[in-house]
């Protein structure tokens, strides 16, 4: 598999997944389960899961596929692997709040490497070229022919006005004892994996994720965000934020422009 093989079939994948969770999103009313970790599943999540994997699974049978809602998968290592969260931001799906995104990430030696974000209530999609640098496209977002693309980049922050992005659903009070130590000039909320756009488009300096997530609800956002010049690293010691780690269970971590003036936990 080569990069200009990969990127588009998971941009294609991802736009299919997305109107299948807008069908069901757009709906009277859809199906809600809860998993054994108390989270929260519906329909949508099931739906674009299945489409996703049996895409990349004709497409790249040979690489190890690691997938949110397929538990078997997720004792499952190795150096390279795919890893989807196919609707990572659920609780928003649920209370309609369109901050949901589809996200197909590629991980080699523990980096993510290449990947796609795409939130389809907001038809915002992001990505990142076979050459490792990363776009937002707009436009028709049609399946097969890509639009107008155009380069992000981080933006050089100023940290006496940060620009900073936290969780709309998990902002704790150590969220914002963290926040507290910058000179902040605005503050905003987003959920899934946009905080890491964000971050990649300049819209915000900083993203502090004092809270639970695991590898696959940060991949494609770490790739998209690395891609346009930015970091993600361990809340506790400022080390890269690494993946196939057990369980792919991340620790607290930090996504940031790199002219940000990074505070000690």
């Amino acid at each position: 598999m080569t990069y200009t093989d990969l990127i588009p079939v998971i941009r294609r994948l991802a736009l299919e997944a997305g109107d299948r969770i807008m069908e069901i999103y757009n709906a009277d009313d859809f199906d809600v389960k809860v998993k054994s970790d108390a989270s929260p599943v519906t329909e949508a999540d099931e739906a674009a899961d299945a489409l996703i994997s049996a895409g990349l699974r004709v497409a790249f049978p040979d690489i190890l596929l690691v997938t949110e809602e397929q538990a078997a998968s997720h004792s499952e290592t190795g150096d390279t692997f795919l890893i989807v969260d196919p609707l990572d931001g659920t609780k928003e799906f649920i209370n309609r709040r369109g901050d949901f995104t589809v996200n197909i990430a590629l991980v080699e030696n523990g980096t993510p490497t290449r990947g796609v974000v795409y939130a389809p209530a907001k038809g915002r999609m992001f990505y990142t070229l076979a050459d490792g640098t990363s776009v937002e496209e707009t436009g028709a977002l049609d399946k097969e022919t890509p639009g107008d693309l155009s380069p992000i980049r981080v933006a050089e922050a100023d940290n006496a006005a940060l620009m900073v992005v936290a969780s709309k659903s998990h902002r704790d009070q150590a969220t914002e004892d963290y926040i507290g130590k910058y000179s902040v000039k605005d503050s905003k909320s987003a959920g899934s994996s946009l905080k890491f756009c964000l971050v990649a488009t300049g819209e915000a300096d900083l993203y502090p994720r004092v809270g639970r997530t695991m590898e696959w609800d940060t991949a494609a956002g770490h790739a998209v965000l690395a891609g346009a010049g930015g970091k993600v690293v361990r809340f506790d010691n400022h080390q890269p934020l690494t993946y196939g780690k057990e369980g792919y269970a991340n620790p607290f971590f930090i996504a940031y422009a790199p002219s940000v003036d990074l505070k000690e936990a």
